[in-house]
């Protein structure tokens, strides 16, 4: 991983922490819990099975689960164009990026560059 991929992945967790975002680790899925500025730059991810316990990864061995955009369903793609817009209005830029992290949207295009794993209706830690 190189240091602007690295760094790409910090700034976006950060700004999902509150969101709750799926990671997977070693082939398993953990709720990302928070991250430790640090180096190396942990991530402190809650493990549920049996019972629950905060361990810490490196930043380079997490990915985090997230929405193409092109998956945006049509009542999402309305609250999405209306956001747009307005973002020319004083704190709707900031409106517009929470509601993509709210919504696990991938905006940064980290999919492509393979650092989160696409979610898919076959594949959505985030289904209830």
């Amino acid at each position: 991983m190189t240091q602007e991929d690295k760094q790409l992945l910090l700034q976006n967790l950060c700004a999902r922490l509150p969101y709750k975002p799926k990671i997977q680790w070693d082939c398993t899925d953990y709720d990302l819990l928070a991250l430790e500025n640090c180096e190396p730059i942990l991530a402190r991810i809650i493990d549920n099975r049996p019972y629950s316990y905060a361990i810490s990864k490196p930043l380079e061995e997490i990915k985090p689960y997230l929405r193409p955009m092109s998956s945006m369903t049509e009542e999402e793609r309305e609250e999405y164009n209306k956001l747009v817009g307005q973002v020319l209005l004083p704190d709707y830029a900031a409106k517009l990026i929470d509601w993509l992290n709210a919504h696990h949207f991938d905006f940064r295009n980290l999919i492509e560059r393979g650092l989160a794993i696409e979610v898919t209706k076959e594949n959505n830690p985030y289904k209830d």
